[in-house]
């Protein structure tokens, strides 16, 4: 989602220990792909959780790029903002559902948005880390370890987003995104079954990668 510093520690003892979320059933919002769930400044005041699906987090920059800060899969949350407005854009990647859970109706989260809060902390503080690889090879495989973790660890890796995606989010282009997943290929660390899955074949390649 990587060096496993202290916020590295941190992410992963939230991820563990999910805040709880409201027990009464909330409505469930079907989005598209390619919808825009909520835009740049817009009203804040919500958190969303994914059902299913998988939600990008991004801002436009001045020249027209796109940079994506986050991806959330399924039981994350996102849309916790420090004020009353969203500062990033929130589109689904896929075909997905989301529950949607209103600060002012539910007061009794109150007590969970320090976790909420800490765990984006972290997962800021680690792609931070990400960008700051001068090394795009490098990049990729923090990108690849974190995805497996939040994916329980397994194996095989389900890539919801595209290699462009993947791009915008690592600061790198499709083009080096894709290269660099041939020669991981070609050097046995990864296999690629198909376009949106990867199988790691060598942990200790892929980890040697981040140390």
């Amino acid at each position: 989602m990587i060096a496993y510093t202290a916020s590295k520690i941190a992410t992963r003892e939230f991820t563990a220990k999910a805040p709880l979320l409201p027990t009464r059933p909330q409505p469930l919002h079907f989005f598209a792909a390619g919808t825009e769930i909520y835009g740049q400044n817009e009203l804040a005041g919500c958190i969303y959780q994914v059902e299913f699906g998988a939600i990008r987090i991004y801002r436009l920059l001045a020249d027209g790029r796109r940079q994506i800060s986050s991806f959330h899969l399924p039981g994350e949350t996102f849309g916790l903002e420090v004020d009353d407005r969203h500062h990033f854009c929130a589109e689904a990647i896929s075909n997905c559902g989301i529950r949607k859970f209103s600060l002012a109706s539910h007061p009794e989260m109150s007590g969970e948005l320090l976790s909420l809060a800490l765990q984006s902390l972290g997962r800021a503080q680690d792609h931070l880390l990400v960008l700051a690889r001068q090394a795009a090879c490098e990049r990729v495989g923090a990108f690849l370890l974190e995805l497996a973790e939040r994916q329980g660890g397994t194996n095989m890796i389900e890539l919801p987003m595209s290699r462009m995606d993947i791009g915008d989010y690592l600061g790198l282009t499709i083009e080096t995104v894709s290269r660099i997943f041939s020669k991981l290929k070609e050097q046995g660390i990864i296999r690629l079954p198909s376009l949106r899955c990867i199988e790691i074949m060598n942990w200790d390649a892929l980890h040697s990668m981040n140390a």
